[in-house]
């Protein structure tokens, strides 16, 4: 069952990537507003630094990490220093992805394909191997790795994005597995279209007022952060509200 919303985070610490912007920037705030210290990973200093400024302002506190997400070395790294410092994690949202080009599959360049899945799937296979340990040394380790309703549709144009989040998926619900027996708690998120900067890409057209902001959006997947919350292996769906099962093919 999904959080009624009434947990506090005092006294935990938690990742979160693509923190410079949108939902991962939404998401650093309410976390540190629910008492989590949050370390904010992204490639953007600016918007780290304003979001650090917002944090505190809130009495809120954050540690920020300029890092680019394909500095795959820089990633395994960033376990090792969190556990040199605080000896544990006990959250992580890899959030942070980049959308590619909408075109058909084959019109692809090899360097925008290349990047994407740097992004999108390398990076978050290092954060997981370099947090896996930091999580399962917390009372409550929650890991919330960010999808997309086009993981689960062959929507044309869309087949690197969408084959990407299916691999996020398909690590999440893996790492589930092999988990269930401890503390950790592994589910992905479908956050629907949100007004960001990713999906303005994606649909110029698209007036942005007809979308969620990423502070609503961010509210409900910070809500997976409960330390009283059970499942694990789940996709959640923003718009919906609710954890979804998965089934085989049919």
């Amino acid at each position: 069952m999904i959080s009624d919303g009434s947990f506090r985070l005092d006294g935990k610490l938690a990742l979160v990537t693509g923190a410079s912007r949108g939902i991962g920037y939404s998401l650093s705030k309410e976390l540190a507003a629910r008492g989590a210290h949050v370390i904010a990973v992204a490639r953007t200093v600016g918007g780290l630094e304003e979001l650090d400024d917002e944090i505190k302002a809130a009495g809120g506190t954050a540690t920020l990490v300029p890092l680019d997400l394909t500095d795959m070395p820089a990633i395994d790294r960033l376990g090792g220093s969190i556990h040199e410092r605080w000896g544990k994690l006990d959250i992580m949202v890899a959030n942070a992805g980049v959308l590619g080009t909408i075109s058909p599959i084959g019109h692809v360049e090899a360097k925008v394909f290349d990047k994407l899945m740097a992004i999108n799937v390398s990076s978050v296979w290092r954060l997981i191997r370099t947090t896996d340990p930091l999580l399962k040394l917390s009372d409550a380790g929650r890991a919330i790795l960010l999808s997309s309703g086009v993981a689960h549709t062959a929507r044309a144009y869309w087949g690197p994005y969408a084959a990407s989040k299916a691999a996020v998926e398909m690590m999440a619900r893996t790492w589930a597995e092999e988990t269930r027996q401890t503390r950790l708690r592994v589910n992905s998120v479908n956050p629907g279209a949100t007004r960001t900067a990713l999906r303005a890409q994606a649909m110029p057209g698209e007036d942005p007022e007809t979308l969620p902001t990423p502070a609503e959006v961010a509210a409900k997947i910070a809500l997976l952060c409960d330390p009283a919350l059970d499942a694990t292996g789940k996709l959640y769906d923003v718009r919906a509200g609710k954890l979804l099962s998965y089934n085989d093919p049919s």
